[in-house]
């Protein structure tokens, strides 16, 4: 006690350590990077491969399978999914709860092995796996633009190509993903008769251009007395570097013939894989993904800079640059929350506090909520946290509990000094009187959240915040309570020999309000089988609120975010351009039964499909991403409707449409990635029967009441012409 009471003696050292939380806690939290979600390693990775042209089944036994056996090798693999699509491949793997450091290990063992199956088991023709973790910053993209045009020509895709490159290279971005930009490639169109009459074919041609469009080490020659590199020279993007190439019969290498003799050359662009459109206009989407520890608001504003700065210089082009999508909206709404609760709350402390307590004595208590988010944000930023909505979703929680130690600790300080107690001696002998209960209150508080860090999963990793967040807030609380609150009481000597005007009538308030209080206490404890009744009723009744659903379980139940997707899944065959054509269709219903003052922008694209777990691809997926306005509210303001009740109210007209394909919604909402709450996965060896089955069980599922959006995931390739050679009509 006597150390205890020293401490509380040293009036500069406390007012010191309260000036430098406030400012390194200030500090921290402009410095703190803010974005959504918190930075999480899922444990997954996708492994991505294509086979182009293959079909399914091609794809299925030359590139998934080898590529399975070689990702099984490796340990701690909790489960591996694969897909096998025309002509692509994708191999979803998640690991086992494991450290990040035996992780790391992990994937770079999975890389060694897949870049050692592809080069000894896959085809020639395959391109090389693409190897990804999938984390929170790379699972959905910070800021997705569109850049629309009048036609679809070289203009459009130069200037996607020249702004994928520059935002690439702008701070904080991790990857550009560009949606409906074809690669340009030099065409080679055969003229039969002329290969006829030279005695060539089209794998002589194929064979003679790939043996000399390339470039090829030669070793070292020495010029005087230097020795220099020797390359051979063959890769040329002009077509007149490629129309001299000469070609020649496999039987007779000497006949060569120029490449131009034979065949017609000219600058194009590659069989698009995606198309996207927005308001009948060719566009192409490019989809922001941001490092680890970027503040995304600073991201997004630079990006909206960008896209000012560009549309000047696009002016006279006829191109367009937009943001399709903001996600910053949800963490600035957020952080706007969080500061005004803190400013409420600081205000309803000072209120309360000066209407029992006094104005000094309110001061005091109320200082006790910025020193301890203050303290709190600067021990999140020395651990490496983010300003995300977990955070801050912890700190609004804690809001509630910050000074209730200190409001306890000071009614003591105050009962103490009004009958006469010196400041430091009331301050001892408060803090020695309730002290103890206070810390077990706070400690109980704690051991009520601390217990939601050990959950498993990936639903823990994104929970463990939130307790974190709390019980640091409690414990600088604590400090706060123990040692701040009892020096700053010391150091201010209230004096209540001489009381106000205001003290009087606060005396009689308070006695009064007393007074009614023991009276309802009084009619209580009489009639203590009825109000026990009362409180038993009370936890009845909660309980069965729970348990018969009339308050609706959701663990993540967070706003939807201001985006939502309408699917448009198109019979298997169906041509890229009538998906699109069909996807634009879907565009115009949806934006025109939106209300006005919604919509921010809306696009759409074909032979890619969002879902909740990985992306689609393929030529009959159509996609509408709708990105509505955010909520604002407010005084004056009539707040708009959330995603989730925009969604329903369009609904069953949208479904209703007969554009030759199966309607439904994905929406995004907040949170860890989540699949659907029903997902039932079919297994066995024969398709027919699997066929059949998911028929059965959509059609039984279809009639209970609350299923929507029910779908499979199984696309049937396109048709195939089979050609079968005789070998001995070829002899």
């Amino acid at each position: 006690m006597r150390f205890y009471r020293a401490l509380l003696s040293n009036h500069p050292l406390a007012n010191i350590a309260f000036v430098v939380v406030l400012v390194m806690g200030l500090l921290a939290y402009l410095g703190m990077p803010r974005e959504q979600d918190p930075e999480i390693n899922f444990n997954w990775l996708a492994v991505i491969a294509t086979l182009p042209g293959a079909a399914a089944g091609d794809v299925e036994r030359k590139v998934t399978q080898p590529l399975e056996e070689a990702v099984a090798r490796i340990g701690d693999i909790r489960f591996i999914s694969s897909t096998s699509r025309e002509g692509v491949s994708s191999i979803l793997v998640r690991f086992r709860d494991i450290p990040e450091d035996e992780f790391d290990q992990r994937v770079t063992d999975l890389r060694r092995e897949v870049q050692t199956a592809a080069k000894r088991d896959l085809p020639p023709e395959a391109n090389e796996p693409v190897v990804t973790e999938i984390t929170t910053n790379n699972g959905f993209p910070s800021a997705m633009l569109l850049l629309e045009g009048a036609a679809n020509d070289e203009a459009l895709r130069d200037a996607a190509r020249r702004l994928k490159v520059d935002l690439e290279r702008m701070p904080g971005v991790d990857n550009v993903l560009a949606t409906g930009l074809s690669d340009p490639e030099l065409r080679v169109t055969l003229r039969p008769s002329a290969m006829a009459a030279r005695g060539l074919d089209a794998a002589d041609v194929a064979d003679s251009v790939a043996h000399w469009f390339q470039d090829t080490p030669a070793g070292r020659v020495r010029v005087g007395d230097e020795e220099w590199l020797l390359r051979v020279f063959g890769q040329d993007v002009s077509p007149q570097h490629l129309a001299r190439l000469t070609v020649f019969p496999t039987m007779n290498p000497a006949r060569q013939t120029p490449l131009e003799d034979v065949a017609e050359l000219s600058r194009a662009r590659e069989k698009p894989a995606t198309l996207v459109s927005r308001q009948g206009r060719p566009a192409v989407l490019l989809a922001v993904t941001k490092k680890s520890r970027v503040n995304t608001l600073e991201l997004v504003e630079r990006v909206s800079g960008y896209i000012t700065e560009q549309n000047r210089l696009l002016a006279g082009s006829g191109l367009r640059l937009a943001l399709l999508d903001d996600q910053t909206i949800p963490t600035r709404q957020s952080i706007g929350i969080m500061q005004n609760n803190a400013l409420q709350g600081l205000a309803f402390v000072f209120l309360l506090s000066w209407l029992f307590l006094g104005s000094r004595m309110a001061f005091l208590t109320s200082i006790g909520i910025p020193f301890s988010l203050a303290g709190t944000f600067w021990v999140l930023s020395l651990t490496g946290n983010t300003l995300n909505m977990t955070v801050l979703l912890g700190a609004i929680i804690a809001l509630g509990m910050l000074v209730d130690d200190a409001v306890v600790i000071l009614e003591d300080i105050y009962y103490r000094m009004a009958r006469g107690a010196a400041a430091l001696e009331a301050a001892t002998l408060a803090v020695g009187s309730v002290g103890l209960p206070v810390l077990a209150s706070v400690l109980t508080t704690m051991a009520a959240f601390l217990p939601l860090m050990l959950l498993p999963g990936i639903v823990g990793k994104f929970m463990m915040v939130v307790p974190l967040v709390v019980t640091l807030a409690l414990a600088v609380s604590l400090v706060e309570a123990f040692w701040m609150l009892p020096t700053h009481v010391a150091a201010l000597k209230p004096d209540f020999a001489k009381p106000s005007r205001l003290h009087a009538w606060r005396t009689r308030f308070t006695h009064g309000l007393r007074l009614k209080y023991v009276r309802l206490l009084l009619l209580a404890m009489r009639h203590a089988w009825l109000s026990a009744s009362l409180i038993i009723a009370a936890f009845v009744l909660a309980f069965l609120a729970v348990g018969g659903g009339w308050v609706k379980q959701n663990f993540f139940a967070m706003d939807p975010i201001r985006i939502f997707y309408v699917n448009l899944d198109m019979p298997p065959g169906t041509a890229l351009g009538v998906t699109l054509r069909q996807t634009e269709q879907l565009e115009r219903a949806v934006t025109a039964r939106l209300r006005e003052g919604e919509l921010r922008a809306a696009a759409s694209y074909a032979g890619l499909k969002f879902t909740d777990t990985e992306p689609l691809y393929g030529d009959a997926y159509g996609q509408v991403a709708v990105s509505l306005l955010p909520r604002e509210g407010g005084l004056g303001k009539v707040e708009g409707r959330p995603t989730d009740v925009v969604v329903e109210d369009i609904r069953q007209e949208i479904e209703a449409m007969r554009l030759g394909g199966n309607i439904t919604f994905f929406v995004v909402s907040g949170g860890p990635p989540a699949q659907k709450p029903v997902k039932v996965r079919l297994r066995g060896d024969d398709y027919e029967q699997l066929r059949r089955a998911a028929d059965e069980l959509k059609a039984v599922a279809a009639r209970i009441p609350g299923i929507r959006d029910l779908a499979d995931d199984d696309l049937p390739g396109r048709r195939e012409l089979v050609l079968r050679v005789d070998a001995a009509a070829v002899r």
